[in-house]
């Protein structure tokens, strides 16, 4: 596995990335949540990169990329994704999201399917009822004010208990270290985003992933399920795992990304 830094076109900056697996194997890109890094997909690079070229970015102003506007929302992420595949010079890819890594996996999905191979989104949200949606916009608006509280989202993100300790520990780290004002811009634009293209996922034709934790309360599985009938897709939920089930149970996560990646995929249309 290595650590590279590309530049973008304007205006995005540098992007930081982890690559491994064989240079000419089918594409995989990994989008990250708000708050980590790429380094949170160490178990699906190591999994997945025997056969797949493997790409995990961070985000704007997260781990080794430069930041994104101040305020801007999740269509400007779905650009900034575009650019990042662009500098890459990577065409047509296997996508992965999780958490705000999802949003922007669907909404790429949706802007641009002529260069999704596929899209798995793992841990998302999808049209939050009006408790859920107040609860994330008080949590962006404190974070946005600088009163950004660690141990909040853990407590949301695992169980209590010696299972879930050393990947807790890890993701304590990752949310320790990031960059306040990316972190704000990124959460704002999680908190906003649900809806932004949900009306459109029905128009998500190519092989779609849905997964989720049973105990995760705020990418729920009725949400996970949702998104699956929206694109007519398919959606796994693993008992027992909440946020970051990818670190938590990667076994089953892998298993479920292995066979996502075996589905065949439509014919594409000549350029």
């Amino acid at each position: 596995m290595t650590s590279t830094i590309r530049q973008l076109s304007e205006p995005f900056g540098r992007l930081g990335l982890r690559f491994a697996g064989p240079p000419d194997g089918e594409p995989l890109v990994l989008l990250h949540g708000v708050g980590m890094q790429s380094e949170a997909w160490v178990p699906q690079i190591d999994a997945l990169s025997d056969l797949h070229a493997v790409y995990a970015l961070d985000l704007p102003g997260h781990g080794q990329s430069g930041p994104i506007a101040a305020g801007a929302q999740l269509p400007a992420f779905v650009e900034w994704l575009r650019a990042a595949l662009d500098a890459l010079n990577l065409d047509c890819v296997n996508l992965a999201g999780h958490s705000m890594g999802a949003l922007i996996a669907g909404g790429f999905a949706v802007e641009h399917p002529d260069r999704v191979r596929r899209v798995a989104l793992l841990n998302g949200v999808f049209r939050r009822d009006d408790q859920a949606r107040d609860s994330v916009l008080a949590r962006a608006g404190l974070i946005s004010a600088g009163r950004f509280d660690l141990e909040t989202p853990l407590q949301r993100w695992f169980a209590i208990g010696p299972a879930d300790r050393a990947a807790r520990d890890r993701v304590a780290a990752w949310l320790a270290a990031v960059d306040i004002d990316g972190y704000a811009t990124a959460y704002d634009a999680f908190a906003r985003g649900d809806m932004v293209y949900a009306d459109r996922y029905p128009q998500i034709s190519c092989p779609l992933l849905a997964l989720t934790g049973a105990e995760d309360p705020n990418s729920t599985p009725d949400m996970t399920r949702a998104i699956a009938a929206a694109a007519k897709g398919q959606a796994v939920v693993v008992e027992g795992h909440r946020h970051m089930v990818n670190l938590t149970d990667p076994k089953t996560v892998n298993a479920a990304l292995v066979q996502w990646l075996k589905t065949p995929t439509p014919e594409r249309s000549p350029a």
